[in-house]
């Protein structure tokens, strides 16, 4: 049996707005697994769909380049929120970027790259030694298309911030460009699963499937007028699982400068056609070490 920790309920609770006890049952019924966790309060009815990028954190920033039909997004992170503000660190990101929009399509690759004489790698270690903080190039996104748009959220600086977007689509390049900013800032909103239903990952598609099988079973269940079965099989989960498309893919959500129209449709309006898209915030999907305060100055002291 897995020990349940208070910071293992905080999260939980963080990432879900569950309440405390529900949070710890839930933990408890489920062995201590966090997206098990998730499901069973979501069956209860005690909590929203909850997206592992939501219970994550770390400091840096994503930088973005295009030119010609092919965008950029890198990711370099650092210790502290503080060295993200740097003019070295910003520099140090603009310029790998720029690198990585000409060099390929890996972090390998990009690092092996010559950044004004030397290896990215080695300008990365240099930048290091100079402001005496750890950073790590990540991960980096290429994305091609007939047309190729960026947007930056929270920018820190031209061209990078704690969210970067890249959007591509097919069609007139002047209305590609300016619809595409609007749906790159859509993206940058809502954070979508997927481009459509197509391009959903089957396991998530089958993991939602079950929560919301075994949530309608068991509200009906409790119902005092209980439907039929194949009224829950046939029309309520069937509902449920469309409105979960539509939410969570770009073509299918409702477009946040027109809530009237769906991205697909907004897109079709325009004359244009998206053909992919990437969304990259800075810390998703690494565990941010979290030190109490009196344990932090005892390390210190300590050397």
């Amino acid at each position: 049996m897995t020990a349940i920790t208070a910071a293992m309920v905080k999260e939980l609770r963080d990432s879900t707005g569950a309440g405390m006890m529900d949070a710890k049952k839930a933990l408890t019924e489920v062995n201590g697994d966090m997206d098990a966790a998730v499901d069973w309060l979501r069956t209860k009815g005690l909590a929203k769909a909850a997206k592992k990028a939501d219970r994550v954190a770390a400091e840096g920033l994503v930088g973005v380049a295009v030119s010609n039909g092919k965008g950029v997004a890198v990711e370099i992170n650092s210790e502290t929120d503080f060295v993200a503000k740097n003019a070295d660190f910003q520099a140090l990101v603009r310029e790998v970027a720029k690198v990585a929009l000409t060099a390929g399509d890996s972090v390998e690759v990009v690092k092996a790259a010559h950044l004004n004489g030397k290896s990215v790698d080695e300008t990365i270690q240099e930048t290091i030694a100079r402001i005496g903080e750890n950073m790590t190039f990540r991960r980096m996104h290429v994305l091609e298309g007939s047309t190729v748009v960026s947007y930056v959220h929270n920018a820190a600086a031209p061209g990078m911030g704690k969210i970067g977007v890249l959007v591509a689509l097919n069609g007139d390049a002047a209305k590609a460009e300016e619809i595409g900013k609007q749906f790159a800032m859509h993206i940058a909103a809502t954070n979508p699963l997927s481009l459509s239903e197509a391009t959903l990952d089957p396991i998530v598609v089958e993991r939602e499937l079950a929560v919301q099988t075994a949530k309608a079973l068991e509200e009906n269940a409790a119902s005092p007028k209980p439907k039929p079965d194949a009224v829950i099989h046939n029309n309520i989960i069937p509902g449920r699982m469309k409105r979960f498309l539509s939410e969570n893919t770009l073509l299918g959500q409702a477009f946040v400068i027109n809530p009237d129209l769906t991205v697909e449709a907004a897109a079709k309006e325009a004359g244009v056609e998206i053909t992919g898209y990437a969304r990259v915030m800075v810390g998703e999907g690494v565990e941010k070490k979290e030190e109490d305060f009196a344990a932090e100055v005892a390390k210190m002291v300590q050397g």
